[in-house]
């Protein structure tokens, strides 16, 4: 199912409080991304975002998609505190309405130099364009099955790290990225971006379980990082932008 986001100009797929699965830009605008050359604390980040949609002519409620990075995988209680204290500006920008979100959103957490708290990597917003060619921001998916569980009883084979294990969570979140972009009438062949995030060797699949299947035709960028909560051990995103920038 998918939902639309007058204010925003973008379509969305409904998921949780804390995000929705992906936007998709309406007719007659195109979402640019826009990656930060440092990573910037949460609060000036939203701060710098701001200034940033304002100055392009566009409202706050255009925001679509985020992209952060956490010091360390939170606890599943510990999720939901940062989830609720992260909404809270999104309210004040008439985005989130106390429950339905549309942004997308991943949240990951580098193994190495990690930020100091949960910081800003990248953000997405729409704009009026000329081009008829879509674009689109699938949100982070790791190997959790969807529901209102603890991750413990939701992760694809649970702390197991075996060959096995990591090939089977690996085909599991590319299936979920497969159907939330499906869920847009879209496929592989339309992305110009793959990201994916993990501290596990999952080469020894990554032909059969992403090449094969059409994920890396623009390549794929591995991000050394941990999913954002505890156990998770596989990360993806991707997206369809034609304008990226870096600030």
């Amino acid at each position: 199912m998918v939902s639309a986001f007058v204010a925003g100009n973008y379509r969305f797929i409904p998921a949780v409080f804390q995000y929705s699965s992906g936007a998709a830009a309406d007719q007659g605008f195109e979402i640019e991304r826009v990656r930060f050359d440092r990573l910037v604390p949460l609060a000036e980040g939203f701060a710098q975002i701001a200034n940033y949609i304002r100055a392009a002519g566009r409202q706050l409620t255009s925001f679509c998609a985020c992209e952060l990075r956490s010091p360390a995988a939170f606890t599943d209680e510990g999720f939901r505190a940062f989830n609720l204290h992260y909404v809270k500006t999104l309210a004040e920008w008439g985005i989130y309405d106390g429950t339905t979100n549309p942004v997308a959103r991943s949240n990951v957490c580098p193994e190495i130099d990690p930020p100091a708290e949960p910081s800003f990597y990248a953000f997405s917003f729409t704009r009026p364009s000329q081009t008829p060619s879509p674009s689109f921001v699938i949100a982070g998916s790791a190997e959790a099955r969807e529901g209102a569980g603890p991750y413990a009883e939701r992760i694809v084979r649970y702390r197991d790290l075996s060959p096995d294990g990591v090939r089977d969570k690996v085909r599991f979140t590319t299936g979920a990225m497969e159907q939330r972009l499906a869920a847009f009438g879209f496929g592989w062949k339309d992305t110009t971006g793959v990201q994916a995030y993990s501290i596990r060797d999952f080469h020894p699949v990554l032909a059969d379980e992403l090449v094969r299947r059409g994920a890396t035709r623009s390549g794929l960028t591995w991000h050394f990082a941990r999913p954002p909560v505890i156990d998770l051990e596989y990360e993806m995103d991707c997206r369809r932008v034609l304008r990226e920038v870096v600030i």
